[in-house]
């Protein structure tokens, strides 16, 4: 009851994070076959992923003055964008298009990331009750149901062009409902009231934690499925699939719990979750086995980020929310990208068990910055 109560009071935003969550559980389907047509190495094509990084920082560190300009419409208009940056990256004939195109969609999926979590915040705050990990949880969602129809369009040949494609028009279609209007859009003068720097430096760095070790496993999960454990195009679809599902129960779970313990002892125990996951999805004999993993990555992982931008959205005025949201999404968010590009690396010259291993090792940093953060 209390994560349909959620969802409902935080509708419009948790739709946003449905869209968000349709492309990336498609492109985690098809980077397999993205890969190969482009020719590239892991190592290059982790790179490549840079250029995404790029585009979603520039428009996270625009985003608070966006926000101020497009106002209640913010959201519709970052899922439009969205939707036609989509069409891009599945036609690109080359790693240079391709980088150009991936730089443009960074840049809308990071104003949507920024202005969704913004809008969640201001419900948090109007509501007196936490709405973060249910609507992180539809991400979760969109991202399993689209990774597992994707698996199925690469069995049917479906290209990734096309598949982009078909997203894009189910994204235009949703932003249609996502008019919401702002209570809080920074009207007063940011140099009124100090920034509380050190949560802020503290919750970027658990989210970014928390999202290159989620990020290791959208990117590189099919890849570890198909070429290391031998899987088919559907076997390795459902490495990132499992990962959004488990997510999602994680998430629905966690709206729960967190409203029972402290975000800290959630974070902590999370964390001890989501790096026995990776270990075991990184040593895995069989596809079964690697599957297990990444559901119990998923499990651990899932509500990490999204209380780390709640921490951060409790601790500043109204007023500044969205531009201490933005700051913690840049260092965050950025995970997403900066890790398929060391794990590129790393698997290029030790593969992928080896990158895998380094995500749980990675993973367990949130520990002692979510005790630093307790005491603070």
């Amino acid at each position: 009851m209390h994560v349909l109560q959620a969802l409902f009071l935080s509708r419009r935003p948790a739709t946003a994070f449905v869209i968000v969550g349709l492309f990336w559980g498609c492109f985690a389907a098809y980077v397999p076959e993205v890969k190969a047509r482009l020719g590239v190495s892991d190592a290059t094509f982790g790179l490549l992923l840079l250029c995404n990084a790029l585009g979603l920082v520039s428009s996270m560190v625009l985003a608070p003055r966006l926000d101020r300009i497009l106002g209640s419409r913010g959201m519709q208009i970052a899922s439009v964008c969205f939707a036609f940056s989509l069409l891009l990256p599945g036609f690109a004939p080359n790693a240079l298009t391709f980088g150009i195109s991936m730089t443009i969609v960074g840049a809308a999926s990071g104003l949507a990331d920024v202005l969704m979590n913004a809008r969640v915040s201001e419900l948090e705050e109007s509501h007196s009750r936490p709405l973060m990990n249910a609507n992180h949880a539809m991400f979760s969602v969109g991202y399993a149901a689209s990774a597992i129809a994707s698996g199925f369009a690469r069995e049917a040949l479906i290209t990734p062009g096309m598949a982009f494609f078909c997203v894009a028009l189910i994204i235009f279609v949703l932003s249609a409902f996502l008019y919401l209007p702002v209570r809080y859009n920074s009207t007063v003068a940011p140099g009124k009231v100090s920034y509380p720097f050190w949560p802020i430096v503290i919750c970027g760095l658990i989210v970014l934690v928390a999202f290159m070790t989620e990020a290791t496993v959208e990117t590189w999960s099919a890849l570890h499925i198909e070429r290391t454990l031998h899987g088919r195009a559907a076997e390795g679809a459902m490495g990132p699939a499992m990962l959004g599902i488990t997510m999602a129960i994680g998430r629905f779970s966690g709206q729960a719990v967190s409203q029972m313990f402290s975000d800290t002892k959630v974070i902590i125990l999370a964390t001890l979750v989501a790096a026995v996951g990776a270990l075991l999805a990184a040593l895995a004999p069989t596809p079964f086995w690697a599957y297990v993993g990444f559901g119990i990555l998923g499990l651990g992982v899932s509500v990490i980020g999204p209380l780390g931008l709640a921490l951060v959205g409790k601790s500043v005025p109204n007023h500044l929310r969205t531009e201490a949201i933005s700051l913690v999404a840049v260092m965050g968010f950025s995970g997403f990208f900066l890790a398929p590009s060391i794990m590129g690396i790393v698997s290029e010259f030790h593969g992928l068990r080896v990158a895998f291993i380094c995500a749980a090792a990675l993973s367990l940093t949130a520990i002692p910055l979510t005790l630093l953060l307790r005491r603070l």
